[in-house]
């Protein structure tokens, strides 16, 4: 039993440590647009600007909950360059994920099919919350948490991700 717990143990520490988290370059990719029908290619489409990255699907409560906050987000920061990317991840068939998209009512970039993306950024539960610097360094990675899908939780996560993109677009752009 003793061996089983500390293999099970080091597989659980193995898993964390392949996990995309803050510090760490994010993975590029490129996928296609639900709304617009475009390829996306990441790093490409931050064009220096930071960006919200969020990896949704259609029948996840907690994704539906950030979803006002997103647009939210999105308002108050586009002036700045800042983008929503959007990446339906773990849809499995339940929903239709363009027309989802299409009717948040709110400019964002979203990528269909992302499963793959999802598995190389190690996003394990959604929603994926991640912000991206300029040059797609993860300058946040959201938290598991215990609390119900809701306003609240949205709210708390909304809060982190403008305290994020606050202190991104205060820095100085860093020169090539």
């Amino acid at each position: 039993m003793k061996r089983f717990l500390t293999l099970a143990l080091l597989m659980l520490l193995a898993g964390q440590t392949l996990a995309v988290n803050q510090g760490d370059v994010a993975p590029t990719w490129s996928g296609k647009d639900l709304i617009t029908g475009d390829t996306v290619v990441f790093p490409e489409v931050l064009e220096g600007k930071p960006a919200v990255i969020l990896f949704w699907a259609t029948w996840c409560p907690y994704c539906k909950a950030f979803m006002p906050r997103a647009q939210e987000i999105q308002a108050e920061y586009a002036e700045a360059g800042v983008k929503i990317i959007g990446l339906n991840h773990k849809e499995r068939g339940y929903g239709d994920a363009a027309a989802y998209a299409k009717s948040l009512g709110f400019p964002l970039t979203a990528i269909a099919d992302a499963d793959a993306i999802g598995d190389a950024w190690a996003i394990d539960f959604i929603p994926g919350l991640l912000v991206v610097d300029g040059s797609g360094n993860i300058a946040y990675r959201r938290r598991s948490t215990n609390l119900p899908a809701g306003k609240k939780v949205s709210q708390i996560w909304a809060s982190e991700v403008r305290a994020v993109l606050d202190q991104l677009l205060q820095s100085p752009v860093k020169e090539p």
